[in-house]
């Protein structure tokens, strides 16, 4: 936080005695001396997270009151898109069974999500809750914040030849390279990455265009029989997918790091061009933004539910919010962070710009939401059938380390994953300490499930860690039963360092390399250090997934599950 900012404010704390101390630059969230104030929560998609970060923390430094006095300040809770859906509409079921009162602090005030699919589905799930109330209103009564057209992100070599298709999805159902795209581009073959759409709306949004490309038709004409006569042209497609994703702006980053062998083409926001070309560093490629000729805009509005959780001094003062983020200067904010801005008089600014990437002016049709039931027929299409299948080997430390809550959570885990595998999905579970049992198999079948839960009953807390024998034994099985035209990955988790393997740090990363993203038979890593960081070298699990084009997370007790979860997504 800049230190002048730091003593002016403590300054003008010391002279209003009962004022509200704000700390914290990134939450915008008060550490409140009196309890005269309340808040304002904004639940948010994660493409205006930071947007809504910067702009509380300006708003709450104003102490902004009500008519009468009352002082209120805002936070942001920032999800994916599929997250504020699936709390909002938990926190409405639970209030309609009264195991939660209106007055509950769970309860956001305002709701935001990425674009109108989500936006749609949030109003029919909570009418389903409660018929004939209206409480979420129209799209159109969410007045917008900001917004960001989805667009193809590629190296500035290869935009010229997606260009020049008229529907570059349409494309995509038979080439393999991007030299068939264009012979003046590189033959390189077509690896794509996109978010998943079961919870990302970027993925969403992609996914939808991807069936309106195919069929012609606009996402508002579709139907669930179509849906079922074009999944085999959607799984042509996802057949290139590389890597899915709950994260749009990590998938970019992903990409920028690992250059065009790793991803050629991904779908994402314009913003997450913007943002790569802003951070460019030396040697990087330089990254341009594509428009189809049709796309979704991707609106980002502030909801403002008429819904009995939101009293009437919490509506008030949500109106002052929402003055406040459709302000000039706060706009400016979305438009630095690559955002367009909501309100069209506000100037979009230097980085709208082939400098950055993007053009200013592009002109494409602005795609509308399906049918909420045509949704729920594409996300299941793609889950059970057009999705690229994946086989994973999940390697558990079960070291003596492992005992107590640490294993408990690990198992609970473990199941959840287990339970959740598709029908295209494939894993081999290793158990490890300072030995390095047999794999075994599991898929969705009732057989695989059962060799499954025998496998998670049985771990037990013993021994030391061979994490780099371990790492290895487990590229070398992929590499034999490598699954074509599948995403083929490891998963680590260990709570522990390296104390038994034959195998040196350096001879590991020397085998990975040969397995990386540069090889034909690419195998990803992913790696989960569980506990205390004091307890392993996180360095070298990073290093580890990043050979090969994966990522190393921190994981305890609370929170291995959602991280699982998480990271099922990417496969």
């Amino acid at each position: 936080m800049n230190t002048k900012l730091l003593s002016y404010q403590r300054l003008t704390y010391l002279s209003t005695a009962l004022g509200i101390l704000f700390l914290g630059a990134c939450t915008g969230k008060p550490n409140r001396l009196t309890q005269q104030s309340f808040e304002v929560k904004f639940l948010v998609g994660s493409a205006l997270g930071q947007f809504c970060e910067q702009a509380a923390e300006q708003f709450n430094q104003q102490q902004p009151k009500l008519a009468n006095g009352k002082g209120f300040f805002l936070s942001c809770d920032t999800k994916s898109s599929s997250d504020v859906v699936t709390s909002l509409t938990s926190l409405a079921q639970q209030l309609k069974s009264r195991s939660l009162k209106r007055n509950a602090p769970e309860f956001p005030t305002l709701v935001s999500v990425d674009g109108e699919i989500y936006h749609r589905q949030l109003i029919d799930q909570i009418n389903q809750i409660f018929p004939g109330k209206d409480y979420m209103g129209e799209i159109t009564d969410a007045l917008l914040l900001a917004h960001s057209p989805m667009v193809f992100m590629t190296s500035a070599e290869l935009a010229d030849g997606l260009r020049q298709q008229p529907d570059l999805y349409k494309a995509l159902v038979s080439t393999k390279t991007h030299q068939e795209l264009d012979p003046n581009s590189p033959q390189l073959p077509i690896h794509l990455v996109h978010t998943a759409p079961t919870r990302s709306n970027s993925g969403l949004q992609t996914l939808v265009a991807q069936f309106a490309s195919v069929s012609g038709k606009g996402p508002e004409h579709l139907t669930v029989a179509d849906v079922q006569g074009y999944q085999t042209q959607i799984q042509a497609i996802q057949s290139k997918v590389i890597r899915y994703g709950v994260s749009t702006s990590s998938l970019a980053k992903d990409m920028v790091k690992n250059g065009s062998f790793w991803a050629s083409i991904a779908s994402v926001y314009e913003s997450s061009v913007i943002a790569a070309n802003s951070n460019q560093q030396a040697g990087q490629s330089r990254y341009e933004a594509v428009y189809p000729q049709a796309t979704f805009t991707s609106n980002m509005r502030a909801i403002l539910p008429k819904a009995p959780w939101v009293s009437r001094q919490e509506k008030a003062a949500a109106q002052q919010v929402i003055d406040y983020l459709r302000s000039p200067v706060v706009q400016k904010i979305a438009t630095e962070l690559g955002l367009r801005p909501g309100v069209p008089e506000v100037p979009l600014g230097a980085k709208f710009s082939a400098q950055f990437g993007v053009d200013s002016k592009a002109r494409y049709d602005s795609l509308s939401s399906p049918q909420p039931e045509v949704v729920a027929a594409m996300l299941k299409s793609w889950q059970e059938f057009a999705k690229k299948p994946s086989q994973v080997v999940v390697l558990v430390n079960s070291s003596g380390s492992m005992s107590g809550n640490k294993l408990a959570a690990v198992q609970k885990t473990l199941r959840a994953y287990i339970e959740s595998l598709g029908p295209t999905e494939q894993i081999a579970l290793i158990d490890f300490d300072s030995e390095i049992r047999p794999p075994v198999l599991v898929d969705s079948s009732p057989q695989g499930r059962d060799r499954a839960m025998a496998f998670i009953v049985n771990l037990n807390p013993d021994g030391g860690n061979r994490l780099y024998d371990a790492a290895l034994e487990a590229r070398n099985w992929l590499q034999k039963n490598y699954r074509e035209r599948a995403i083929n990955a490891v998963v680590i988790l260990t709570d522990g360092d390296d104390s038994d393997s034959k195998l040196r740090l350096e001879q590991l990363y020397q085998e990975l390399e040969k397995s990386g993203f540069s090889s034909e038979k690419r195998i990803a890593f992913f790696t989960v250090g569980y506990g205390n960081e004091g307890d392993f070298k996180p360095k070298v699990l990073e290093q580890i997934a990043e050979f090969n084009w994966g990522y190393y997370r921190q994981g305890d007790p609370s929170s291995i599950f959602k991280l699982m979860a998480d990271l099922k997504l990417e496969f």
